[in-house]
């Protein structure tokens, strides 16, 4: 949920792919730790300096889409990315519901009343034979492949997979597959009630792509037009952070999510491990929280615990490593960048934020163990005053969210 949202966050200016920032602040549900948040932002890329586009539109019309936010919504994000096509791009249509087929072949981004006509003409009903329509997406984007440009197919759906190869790995092997030869596999996901969205994330990490639900036009167009550079065009791939605390200022500490993105020790320097793609000015937040040295934790302390090693980096609370290869291949490089320990005791208004929705989570989840007597209402009037600069209305939308969760909560209570 963090990440959903845009932070201000430095671009690189030493030629790295990423700019770093790192900020320390009390942490709102316990007096005793800290919140370290930890930001990386890639170069960015103005949409008119991006590589000539191949992209495949491939479109589940099957029954389950029929309905508002089904493939009406698909039909009105897709042109919202038509109207950003330039000459040089090409465009493809494939759909499936019990059988694929193309609607349009790889046509020139000049031709734009073709392209909205190809997708005017788009219905649901059926059954939903997804497998098919990945294999012959991929025909097409072979057919219109285009050296050192954007390869990349572009699956709405709602993940509902009932015909032909089901199971998720099956699924997860062909893109995994595919994306050997050049062509990636962005997932947007579309509907409610059976939307799959394991299937969806994990299609779109096996396909070398990235991943967006959109139950909005306003979703949409935050995806395919404000971001669009970030969506369509990689920095870096394989991109893998650590954090390694100094035990003279920090005895505990717990990263904030990523419950299915954790990596082994071990694999952080094992380039034959998959890892994350980052997009053209996309941004990568980490919530740690940690108890500093002397403070109350979550554990009994050790008896037996080591002392620690002193040396130049005393006066460092950690060490981030940033592990990437570059967008055209190669071998993995490594990025080190010392975090302060700082005084900790101002948070910007973007720490604060992120440090809401992190609660509003857990709160979710039930999980009161490290949130304490933090209320959804508490939550609520931190992410109202941290709001700042919402040029997009997302934060004021994120309060409205809290604040109908504390009146269901109300409701329900005896």
């Amino acid at each position: 949920m963090v990440n959903y949202f845009p932070y201000d966050y430095a671009l690189p200016t030493d030629g790295s792919p990423f700019g770093v920032t790192t900020e320390v602040a009390p942490t709102p549900w316990n007096p005793h730790t800290r919140l370290l948040r930890i930001g990386i932002k890639a170069s960015d890329v103005a949409v008119a300096q991006l590589a000539p586009a191949n992209l495949v539109f491939l479109v589940d019309v099957s029954g389950s889409m029929n309905r508002p936010q089904g493939l009406p919504l698909v039909k009105s994000t897709l042109k919202l990315l038509v109207e950003q096509l330039r000459e040089q791009d090409r465009v493809s249509l494939v759909v499936y519901a019990g059988e694929s087929r193309v609607v349009l072949k790889p046509t020139s981004g000049r031709d734009k009343a073709a392209i909205r006509n190809a997708i005017d003409q788009l219905t649901a009903g059926g059954a939903t034979a997804g497998a098919s329509g990945i294999e012959l997406a991929y025909q097409m984007a072979r057919e219109g492949f285009i050296d050192q440009g954007i390869n990349r197919i572009l699956l709405a759906t709602d993940g509902d997979f009932n015909v032909g190869t089901r199971d998720f790995d099956s699924l997860k092997q062909m893109a995994a597959e595919q994306r050997k030869s050049g062509v990636s596999l962005t997932t947007l996901g579309f509907g409610v009630g059976n939307y799959n969205e394991h299937l969806m994330e994990q299609l779109a990490d096996a396909g070398d792509g990235n991943y967006a639900y959109i139950d909005t036009l306003r979703e949409a167009r935050k995806v395919l037009v404000e971001q669009l550079s970030s969506t369509l065009a990689v920095v870096a791939r394989d991109v893998k952070l650590q954090v390694e605390f100094n035990p003279a200022r920090v005895s505990e500490y717990r990263l904030l999510g990523y419950e299915n993105r954790a990596l082994k020790r071990e694999d952080f320097n094992n380039d034959k491990v998959d890892a994350g793609e980052i997009g053209a000015g996309h941004t990568v937040t980490a919530l740690y929280e940690i108890v500093p040295k002397g403070e109350k934790g979550w554990l009994e302390p050790l008896r037996y615990a080591s002392a620690p090693k002193t040396g130049n980096a005393s006066d460092e609370l950690a060490l981030l490593r940033v592990r990437y290869k570059p967008a055209k291949g190669g071998d993995s490089r490594l990025i080190e960048h010392p975090i302060g320990a700082g005084n900790g005791t101002q948070a910007s208004d973007d720490l604060r934020f992120a440090a809401a929705v992190a609660a509003f989570a857990q709160q979710l989840k039930g999980d009161g163990r490290y949130t304490g007597t933090l209320t959804l209402r508490d939550t609520a009037a931190l992410a109202r005053s941290a709001r700042g600069d919402d040029p997009f209305g997302l934060r004021n939308e994120f309060v409205q969210l809290v604040e109908l969760a504390q009146s269901l909560k109300a409701a329900s209570t005896p």
